[in-house]
């Protein structure tokens, strides 16, 4: 355990374990974001098996480090949320397909607005997207960002 990098109001140890929580959420997307994306372009298109496996393995490249990057921070530098930059993967299959020609999909105004850039619609929108084991992960590091978060506040 390294130095304790507790804020007023919190208990010993609650950034470590929100680092902790944090790097079980990378370890599983890092187990899990080439197969969402190779699914992704399956989803919506036959034929692209061999550049689905490049643009997952990019994805997992690039995504996983700036991920393992974000979490290891104190709550209150991180410019970001994991989710956000998961939101980023959505590029990947985007890619692939666009370059296939497929044509996008028909979104509604919402879904529009919030990721103009998403024309297939294959940007993870809750950890989950990603599969159960992500989103598990996900909901213990939201619950322990929660926490740190409201311990700093009370004082």
């Amino acid at each position: 355990m390294g130095p304790d990098r507790s804020a007023p109001g919190e208990t010993s140890g609650d950034h470590d374990r929100f680092v902790a929580h944090g790097l079980a959420l990378v370890d599983a997307v890092d187990v899990a974001i080439e197969e969402w994306v190779v699914a992704a372009v399956r989803a919506r298109a036959h034929g692209l098996d061999e550049q689905a496996a490049d643009a997952a393995a990019r994805c997992r490249h690039d995504i996983v480090p700036r991920l393992r990057a974000l979490v290891v921070l104190d709550l209150d530098s991180q410019p970001t949320t994991p989710l956000e930059i998961l939101r980023n993967a959505g590029s990947y299959p985007t890619a692939v397909l666009a370059a296939a020609g497929v044509a996008p999909i028909r979104r509604d105004d919402f879904d529009e607005r919030r990721d103009p850039d998403d024309v297939y619609g294959v940007a993870p929108v809750a950890f989950a997207d990603l599969g159960a084991a992500v989103g598990a992960a996900g909901i213990v590091w939201g619950a322990a960002k929660a926490h740190v978060h409201l311990a700093r506040r009370r004082r």
